[in-house]
């Protein structure tokens, strides 16, 4: 074993050697997509990473160590009725504004918990494939017959591809499911509610602090309301998150309003919010960690959740970035693999065309709603509506580094199966939508 690890270790050095050696930096498509992996990582780091991922590990750790472990086997376990397991996890994903990347602390903590593996699937799947604000902008941009498609396909996906994927591996279920008959889990710290409250706050925050913006044109109504007033929002929420602390949590008011002030006086010099919400994540992680007890669980839980993410994430986005481009907002940049192919695969109702379309979803990376701006491009251009709906089941709940993270939570061969799952179901869709 001793050899075969440092065999591997110099097989990586010498793959990363070969590659910088014959790097062709003189071509210009090269240079282009290098450009494209190192902007769109900038992207993700900026616009991403503070505002979603971390609150989303924060949430996970909540799940960890606050959910009682008997609440996650009951309602997702092997042995949860499965019309109830399922119905919860193809229909969680409404109240989730998450990408293909930040549903995946979710998912690796109630995996951890003693989810199976058909009601976590589903769950991870339909998490960013079906949440109420990229329905609304589906339905609204891209007409309400794609829109319509999309929730219908979303719940139907999560549900076959969990079951499938539990049939798949039902022996390790089996077993999974003798071990829990037999678990002894301790009661509840605190009431129910009181840990949902504490849940749902966080979420909330999530969800808001990511609202996209509305369509162009669009200034009254619902969306822009709660576009324009977000960080009022936001600093609603935080006030009902401080009580959450003091009197869900019992942290020491002192503290609270200690780490409190830096959050209030930089929200008060300076305009860009990124900086109070830091503030706010840094002073949460101090007063947890010194309080203790399950305060103290819940930050190490969540330092866990993103030591094993992070990096992985990282690495795929910047090979998502290099291999299909940086697009976002007005930013158009190609990847090595040039637009125009993309484009000229994707035009008709062909089984090929279907397929390619699922696989480029499963593969490129699209933050919550952005992959509705481009396929709003893409059908433009001429992309039949068949692939672009193959599209938009497989690409929201997949991506490169979305599939280097599962890897790591459920294995290489369950990864494999659940990324071909989705590619199928998804071809399938698109043709039988584009023949509608």
């Amino acid at each position: 074993m001793e050899l075969k690890k440092e065999l591997k270790i110099l097989f990586w050095i010498i793959v990363f050697f070969l590659f910088a050696y014959y790097m062709p930096l003189e071509i210009g498509d090269f240079r282009t997509a290098i450009i494209a992996s190192l902007d769109l990582t900038r992207w993700y780091a900026r616009e991403h990473v503070i505002l979603c991922l971390i609150p989303a590990f924060f949430i996970a750790g909540v799940i960890a160590v606050f959910v009682n472990q008997a609440a996650v086997i009951k309602y997702f376990g092997a042995n949860a009725k499965k019309w109830l397991s399922y119905s919860i996890a193809s229909v969680s994903g409404t109240i989730l504004a998450v990408c293909s990347c930040t549903i995946l602390p979710l998912f690796s903590s109630i995996h951890k918990r003693g989810a199976g593996i058909g009601p976590a699937v589903a769950f991870l799947y339909s998490g960013p494939a079906i949440n109420i604000l990229a329905i609304i902008l589906t339905a609204r941009i891209l007409g309400w017959e794609i829109g319509l498609a999309r929730i219908i396909g979303a719940v139907v996906f999560a549900v076959i591809i969990g079951l499938i994927m539990s049939l798949i591996y039902r022996k390790e279920e089996k077993v999974k499911a003798e071990e829990q008959m037999n678990v002894e889990v301790p009661p509840e710290a605190r009431p129910l509610w009181q840990t949902s409250l504490h849940f749902f706050i966080l979420v909330l925050i999530l969800i808001v602090a990511n609202w996209g913006e509305p369509a162009e044109g669009v200034t009254t109504g619902f969306w822009h309301f709660i576009w324009s007033n977000k960080w009022t929002i936001v600093a609603l929420l935080g006030v009902f998150f401080v009580y959450s602390l003091i009197d869900i949590l019992k942290i020491n008011w002192q503290w609270v309003a200690l780490a409190s002030i830096p959050v209030l006086a930089s929200s008060w010099f300076t305009a860009n919010p990124v900086i109070p919400f830091l503030l706010a994540i840094a002073g949460l992680s101090v007063i947890t960690l010194l309080h203790g007890g399950e305060n103290r669980e819940w930050t190490l839980s969540t330092w866990d959740f993103a030591k094993q993410i992070l990096p992985l994430l990282a690495l795929g986005v910047i090979v998502a970035g290099f291999l299909l481009g940086s697009t976002h907002g007005d930013t158009d940049i190609p990847g090595i693999i040039p637009d125009k192919w993309i484009t000229s695969m994707v035009g008709g109702n062909s089984l090929l065309a279907n397929l390619f379309a699922s696989v480029i979803g499963a593969f490129m990376y699209f933050a919550t709603l952005t992959e509705i701006p481009i396929l709003q491009g893409l059908l433009a251009s001429g992309m039949g509506k068949g692939p672009a709906l193959a599209l938009l089941l497989a690409g929201p709940s997949l991506s490169l580094p979305n599939m280097l993270v599962i890897r790591s939570v459920m294995g290489t061969q369950k990864t494999v199966v659940y990324a071909l799952l989705v590619v199928v179901m998804a071809t399938i869709s698109g043709l039988v939508f584009g023949a509608i």
